[in-house]
């Protein structure tokens, strides 16, 4: 039988944490807990959504179109300088209704950075730079499919520009 609190490796993003993969989602709902109640916390807030998201796919990403928005949102954060606050209304409109997508299997080895990386961090600079940090690792792990996340991104911005 398991203690209560018993340190356990979360088996979405292997972070060693009381209470394995629950104890990593309470700190995960701490962090976007902090992100609502401080405008400066919200600035990379959809960055950790979709980092927290894609190190815990069979949560976040069992369908094909919400590892698309996770993975192609990370995509555009990172590669492409898009808000790290809010995403794109091009990659949300893009994915609204029937989508029929294929789902590749994410990696098992999901990042070095885990959410413990930016649990220490105090001030939102602190904050800003380790998410981004947390989610540069994220992006690395998943170079096999960045090659699909950049065509899905380039789709959502062709639609926005025909829409337009």
């Amino acid at each position: 039988m398991r203690n209560v609190n018993e340190t356990v490796r979360c088996s979405g993003c292997g972070v060693a944490v009381a209470d394995g993969t629950v104890g990593c989602q309470r700190l995960f709902d701490s962090l976007i807990a902090r992100d609502f109640s401080d405008a400066l916390f919200f600035s990379v807030h959809r960055l950790a959504v979709d980092t927290y998201s894609l190190q815990h796919p069979d949560r976040y990403c069992a369908s094909a179109k919400s590892l698309a928005a996770h993975l192609v949102g990370i995509c555009w954060i990172l590669e492409h300088k898009g808000n790290p606050a809010i995403g794109s209304d091009a990659i949300r409109r893009w994915l609204d209704g029937p989508k029929n997508l294929p789902r590749p299997e994410p990696p098992t080895d999901r990042g070095a950075l885990t959410i413990a990386h930016v649990l220490p961090s105090d001030t939102p600079a602190q904050y800003a730079t380790a998410v981004r940090g947390w989610a540069e690792s994220t992006w690395s792990a998943y170079a096999p499919l960045h090659a699909l996340a950049r065509s899905w991104l380039h789709e959502a911005l062709a639609l926005q520009t025909t829409r337009s």
